[in-house]
């Protein structure tokens, strides 16, 4: 089952020279991502590279920064798949030394960074989410929010209009049986909806 991290975890290590900073960090989206590289180019202005692997689904993403092609971000990117992470973003800064560390000298540094953080980070494990829609009758609202409430799902949207729509979200594992719960309890007066109503 894919895991995630806690928050974020460091490392530093120093090979001929050359220092490099790891960093490892929950991160859900690329967007996220280049604002943080961004904040620590601006950290570190002296710095050679900032390199950089994201592993979130499709907006997953690997970056040299001007390291030789498939040196950093790539190799950063295998360490988290290793680990059968998601959603989490790998950034090392590098401060060049004067020594040239060849292209595997590179792969190793840049690796050994995002595993050295990963040694200090707390792993959990991801919780898939699903969103849920339904349509009910105004006397229902009251107990569905408490059952809701109970079953530990975030209520998110709630229309009133001749009927009562809420959206919620929950972990995925338990939601087929909060619906079924929800069809007995409401005795055939709950309607699902296959998407938000406009």
């Amino acid at each position: 089952m894919p895991q995630t991290i806690a928050r974020p975890a460091h490392s530093e290590l120093l090979i001929k020279k050359s220092r490099f900073i790891g960093c490892v960090q929950p991160m859900h989206d690329r967007a996220s991502a280049q604002v943080v590289v961004d904040a620590l180019r601006q950290a570190h202005p002296g710095a050679a590279h900032v390199c950089w692997a994201l592993l979130a689904g499709g907006q997953s993403a690997a970056v040299d920064d001007g390291e030789p092609s498939g040196t950093a971000g790539r190799p950063m990117l295998e360490v988290l798949r290793h680990h059968d992470l998601e959603g989490v973003l790998a950034t090392v800064v590098r401060y060049f030394g004067g020594v040239k560390l060849g292209a595997g000298g590179l792969v190793r540094a840049y690796t050994d960074s995002v595993a050295q953080a990963l040694l200090q980070a707390e792993k959990i494990t991801l919780q898939r989410m699903v969103t849920l829609q339904c349509s009910l009758p105004y006397a229902l609202e009251g107990w569905l929010r408490r059952e809701l409430e109970q079953a530990g799902a975030q209520l998110q949207n709630i229309r009133h209009h001749s009927r009562v729509d809420m959206q919620w979200s929950m972990p995925q594992p338990h939601s087929a049986a909060l619906v079924q719960h929800l069809n007995d309890g409401g005795q055939g007066r709950i309607a699902w909806l296959p998407y938000w109503p406009d």
